[in-house]
């Protein structure tokens, strides 16, 4: 029986090699969500991508829009359009034309053509660059010739494959940003795949979080960052990252069984005078950033940290200092699965762990 979302993927498989595709995917989008495919390069959200696109065949499982099952149809069969990373645009059409293609080939009439043409050039400010060549727009531009073509074809359902990776830092903000306010202002559900973190932290409704051809944690941006389901996903959300940490580094009061391992974000770490903190430390480097300052540092047995600091810190190179973080702040996951645990140790894990090593000083 099909589920009542939109978009309704069960089971879903496609296997190029032992290491490459993706394997029992099964994931459930609400109609007018912007979903996130989001994850390293080779981890599955491109073939997934693709797979609801109808440009790869699955080898199992199902795909389902608003009900109906397209698993076996083409893609101009399935009621969706799609925004690449090379904008896919023809150099001999001018904006115009090149948005409107799509509606020429499938026989909309003349008229229709020119209303839903001017009323997407408004939506996306193309207005007065309709009779432009592609070689003569910038590469902002030619995204959103990319992203009017999608807006015209009418379909509820958009799926986008890295559409910003070929922009310059600050014209990626930019467009970002337009992209959210298209998708909010026309209901779009919206499929989104990228590796950049940012893009999906700010854009997203849900993360769907992706590694070796897997779901590893599908939630909203504040609920992964705030509770990551695996160590995975703690150290791939945040920046800097979330590091794991082994349990003996812990002090007496915080120490847990050896096959756990802890984090901490690195706004959550305060630095202390040596000797008034948890952990021992040693500052390695600072990045100075304007609004606040990174301040790696070094613990024991050379493990690499970050502590994220407001403002400018005094902190130089050499400096030995000790860290300090709040209980509550800790996270805990399962060395070998890295799966999530409770939130802290319970009294007998505290009773039964081990002394903590000489490196670790209490409060």
């Amino acid at each position: 029986m099909i589920a009542a979302s939109f978009l309704n993927i069960q089971k879903l498989s496609r296997r190029f090699s032992v290491r490459s595709g993706v394997g029992d995917v099964s994931l459930s989008i609400e109609r007018g969500q912007f979903v996130v495919l989001l994850g390293p390069s080779g981890c599955g959200k491109s073939t997934t991508l693709r797979l609801i696109a109808g440009l790869e065949t699955p080898d199992g499982g199902s795909i389902a829009i608003d009900g109906r099952d397209v698993t076996a149809l083409a893609p101009s069969e399935r009621g969706l359009s799609m925004v690449f990373q090379s904008y896919a645009l023809f150099p001999h059409l001018d904006v115009a034309e090149n948005i409107v293609f799509g509606l020429k080939v499938r026989g909309i009439a003349r008229a229709e053509r020119r209303r839903r043409l001017d009323e997407a050039l408004a939506i996306t400010g193309l207005e007065g660059l309709e009779d432009r060549k592609p070689a003569k727009l910038s590469g902002g531009q030619r995204q959103r010739v990319a992203l009017a073509r999608a807006i015209v074809a009418g379909h509820p359902l958009c799926l986008m494959d890295e559409p910003l990776s070929n922009l310059d830092a600050q014209l990626r903000h930019s467009v970002r940003q337009d992209i959210r306010a298209l998708q909010k202002r026309l209901g779009m559900t919206v499929i989104y795949v990228t590796h950049d973190q940012t893009e999906a932290m700010s854009m997203a409704d849900l993360v769907v979080l992706m590694r070796d051809g897997r779901i590893e944690q599908a939630a909203s941006p504040a609920e992964i960052y705030a509770r990551p389901a695996t160590s995975f996903a703690a150290s791939f959300i945040g920046s800097p990252p979330m590091v794991m940490l082994p349990t003996q580094l812990l002090g007496a009061d915080d120490c847990a069984p050896a096959e756990r391992v802890f984090g901490v974000r690195s706004e959550d770490i305060a630095l202390r005078p040596e000797g008034q903190g948890r952990l021992a430390a040693q500052v390695v480097e600072h990045e100075f950033l304007g609004a606040e300052t990174f301040v790696h540092l070094e613990v024991a047995n050379s493990i690499r940290l970050t502590a994220r600091v407001p403002g400018r810190s005094n902190a130089v190179p050499g400096d030995r200092v000790s860290l300090d973080w709040p209980r509550e702040a800790l996270h805990w996951f399962e060395r070998t699965s890295g799966r999530r645990i409770a939130s802290s140790p319970s009294p007998a894990d505290r009773r039964n762990a081990p002394a903590p090593t000489s490196a670790a000083k209490g409060p």
